[in-house]
């Protein structure tokens, strides 16, 4: 039996490069950047499965172009770059990777409140340059973690996580989320449900973990921003729409917050001249999940996928 001849749309671990090639018959990006719209079209002509990143939009055009195309596995946990209808219409099984990538993401998470608050990017700037002079007493102040209020919006598998990680810095933790979870489960993860105009008046950090639906999108805009503490943080590893980035840009330029922590943008990875200058803001490169352990476990659970739909019908992991 022929192995399924399979699209990729960016080269993976070379672990998982290996296996994928052992397992099914791969065809693949080779070039180190995302795929023009033209290469897409050609690639997924006559493939029987498709294994896409979260900046491929697979849309009905991009579907329609592989009349043999038989299951999407999305090498992410996201899944908002596909348009779901269309692969229904065609009884396409979309995948997933879910919960792989949590603690990752909660440590990415955690990294940006601390280089956020503690002006790490700054302090190492200014050491690289050559023209630190030395400790003095008022020299880049930030602002402590311990004790201050975390505040997460959406409190799935990475919302949970890095509510563990803030009873480490002794963090009051309150969370914001459409299911409130139980009593016995809030006592677990040590954190209180508020709704949502007090999160964001409480919050010292406020830090999103939702997926991006038609009620998220700009959910964090110019009237949320101004509900905040002039001297609170926000910090984004969700996805970027989530926030309206220009409201951000004016709030940080106002000093109507703090400062910020991204590793997602509006339109990514075009980023604002403006936000780019800005010296109250950590921007990250799309990072979340950029362990080597993480992104390998995320291959095996896409070649999982991918089998258990060959051999057996149903895939493990379908978000359709």
């Amino acid at each position: 039996m022929a192995k399924p001849i399979i699209f990729l749309t960016r080269s993976l671990p070379d672990a998982v490069m290996t296996e994928l090639s052992r397992r099914f018959h791969l065809r693949h990006n080779r070039h180190d950047r995302p795929l023009s719209r033209q290469e897409l079209l050609r690639g997924i002509r006559n493939a029987d499965g498709l294994i896409s990143m979260l900046s491929d939009r697979i849309d009905r055009e991009v579907i329609d172009a592989g009349p043999k195309l038989k299951i999407i596995s999305n090498y992410a946990v996201g899944y908002n770059n596909i348009d779901l209808q269309a692969a229904a219409d065609r009884d396409i099984p979309v995948t997933n990777t879910p919960g792989v990538l949590t603690e990752t993401t909660a440590d990415l998470t955690f990294a940006l409140l601390l280089a956020a608050a503690r002006r790490l990017p700054e302090g190492e700037a200014l050491v690289r340059s050559g023209k630190w002079s030395g400790w003095a007493p008022t020299q880049l102040l930030g602002t402590d973690l311990y004790g201050k209020t975390l505040g997460l919006i959406g409190f799935g598998r990475i919302g949970r996580a890095v509510a563990r990680r803030a009873a480490g810095f002794s963090m009051r933790t309150i969370y914001y989320c459409r299911h409130r979870l139980s009593p016995s489960a809030e006592r677990k993860f040590k954190a209180a449900f508020v709704p949502f105009p007090r999160i964001l008046r409480e919050s010292d950090f406020l830090s999103l973990h939702l997926p991006l639906t038609d009620d998220s999108r700009h959910l964090i805009d110019r009237k949320a921003l101004h509900a905040m503490k002039p001297t609170s943080f926000l910090i984004n590893t969700s996805r970027g729409p989530i926030v309206d980035e220009e409201a951000l840009i004016n709030a940080l330029a106002e000093k109507r917050i703090s400062g910020a922590g991204l590793d997602v943008f509006e339109k990514e990875p075009e980023l604002s001249r403006r936000l780019r200058g800005m010296k109250n803001v950590v921007l990250l490169p799309h990072i979340g999940s950029a362990s080597t352990e993480t992104r390998v476990k995320m291959g095996e659970m896409v070649m999982e996928n991918l089998s258990a739909f060959f051999s057996k019908g149903k895939p493990p992991n379908m978000v359709n």
